[in-house]
């Protein structure tokens, strides 16, 4: 730093405008713990000692997949001296977590001296495992098969159907996977519905959370021989590789995409499925594919057409533009592309010049969008479009109502940049300013005469996601058959 720059940072140390930072002596953290029960929650603990009052006492979980930590507050005023804490996450009232979701503690210690830094605290692991059973693990490459019920032959046959079903998705998408996939198989309904939580639905029958490369699946001890099994495994473990095609921050490919190809490489587009959209076609009760981008229709019938809406899209796509064309598609998803940019670097159209295209093959017509509409698009002030030509005189703008003062007077000043247009500009920037100010200063005046639960529950959207909990959640499931 030079010697200038050095004496504006004391000089502004000096009138207060630049917050000094103070050295302090820093606590002593003793080793956190944390202990997970299954169906309760997790107990996190922390003994320290800190040479300063704190305001507050924190503790940062970081959950898979998330953007940052979730920060919780653990205490709030507490005087200097040996302290030991606790805090818990209750799957009741903080979010359920499904087996096998890791998560990473560390205490944040806040100074009541707002000139003194925090103190971060040492981390600790800790996973959320359903420890009712008894599991047994067998290995392959990159698949780990875990099961509590079933002879040795009942793990090999499970496992030998996921790995197969990795090797198979990878190469059709052309992913390369080299973590390990853990594949968790419950013989038992209720146990199966306890583990993924209570937002199941009652028609599911497995489960993937790419998150946590973890699969769930309900197959008895009796049932790995039958046909439904090896149509499960690998459609769940084809999102997992899916993930990994599209994974980036920006934006996940429609949920009709991802279940289309997970469902053409597990069983294709089978005679039911064709039926039952050929059936919807005729009678006008197809799905626009923009209102299966997210988490589909909850009742059985809907539930099941929109599966077989997925993949006759897939099919479509595959037969008009060939399976390279569906792989460009998917993996472009992973730049954080639009869906309409997707669609149009692959296809050479957008998603809705796809679904139109879907929708003629089928002989549909275009299904009746319901819910909220784009409102139509209104006047733009004069100068506001483009600025590649003059805005049009009072007089021409429709419902206008022209007077003695639309032409102004050239010796008033009011042309572009003159003083008093550029006066008006400061004034009026001025008053959005101090409404600006007002507002949010009645905000924290409301808010804090409302107390501290006045703002709300903590925001987890930045763990959100996939399932209900602080994991994201893909939502991504396969029904019973």
């Amino acid at each position: 730093m030079s010697r200038l720059a050095r004496a504006a940072v004391a000089a502004l140390l000096l009138v207060g405008l630049l917050p000094a930072v103070v050295a302090a002596a820093s606590p002593t953290f003793e080793a956190p713990t944390a202990e997970a029960t299954f169906g309760t929650g997790i107990t996190f603990r922390q003994a320290f000692e800190s040479p300063v009052p704190l305001a507050r006492v924190e503790v940062l979980l970081s959950f898979p997949d998330s953007l940052g930590p979730f920060v919780a507050q653990a205490a709030g005023a507490t005087a200097a001296g040996a302290r030991e804490l606790t805090f818990r996450w209750s799957l009741g009232e903080d979010g359920h977590l499904v087996p096998n979701t890791p998560i990473t503690a560390r205490w944040r210690l806040v100074p009541a001296d707002r000139a003194v830094a925090p103190f971060v605290g040492p981390s600790v692991r800790v996973v959320y495992a359903d420890t009712r059973f008894d599991w047994r693990t067998v290995s392959g490459d990159l698949v780990r098969l875990h099961w509590y019920e079933g002879s040795d032959a009942f793990g090999r046959r499970a496992l030998a159907i996921g790995e197969q079903a990795v090797e198979e998705a990878s190469a059709f998408l052309g992913v390369t996977e080299t973590d390990p996939i853990d594949f968790y198989v419950y013989a038992e309904q209720d146990d199966f519905y306890d583990a993924l939580g209570p937002g199941t639905r009652e028609n599911v029958g497995g489960e993937a959370h790419s998150d946590i490369r973890t699969m769930f699946a309900l197959i008895g001890p009796n049932d790995v021989t039958d046909p439904w099994v090896a149509i499960v495994i690998p459609h769940e473990l084809t999102h997992l590789v899916f993930d990994t095609a599209v994974r980036n921050p920006y934006h996940f490919p429609p949920r009709w995409l991802n279940e289309g190809v997970a469902t053409y490489l597990s069983e294709g587009y089978t005679a039911s499925d064709r039926g039952a959209t050929e059936a919807a076609a005729s009678d006008g009760r197809l799905m626009p594919l923009r209102a299966l981008g997210g988490q589909f229709p909850t009742s059985a019938e809907r539930f099941y057409l929109a599966y077989a809406e997925s993949v006759s899209a897939v099919d479509f796509l595959i037969r008009e533009k060939g399976t390279d064309a569906l792989v460009s598609l998917v993996n472009s998803y992973a730049d954080g592309v639009t869906d309409d940019e997707a669609f149009s670097a692959a296809i050479g159209t957008d998603l809705a010049g796809f679904e139109a295209a879907w929708l003629a093959d089928l002989g549909a017509e275009t299904p009746v969008q319901h819910g909220p509409q784009p409102a139509p698009a209104g006047p733009l002030p004069p100068g506001w479009d483009s600025g590649a030509s003059p805005a049009p005189a009072p007089s021409s703008t429709p419902g206008s109502t022209p007077t003695a003062s639309a032409t102004p007077d050239p010796g008033e000043g009011t042309t572009d940049g003159s003083p008093l247009r550029e006066g008006w500009v400061l004034a009026g920037a001025a008053l959005a300013g101090l409404l600006v100010g007002g507002s949010l200063a009645f905000v924290r005046r409301r808010r804090a005469a409302a107390g501290p639960g006045a703002a709300g529950p903590p925001d987890r959207a930045a763990e959100p996601q996939r399932d209900d909990g602080p994991a994201r959640d893909d939502g991504l499931d396969t029904p019973l058959s």
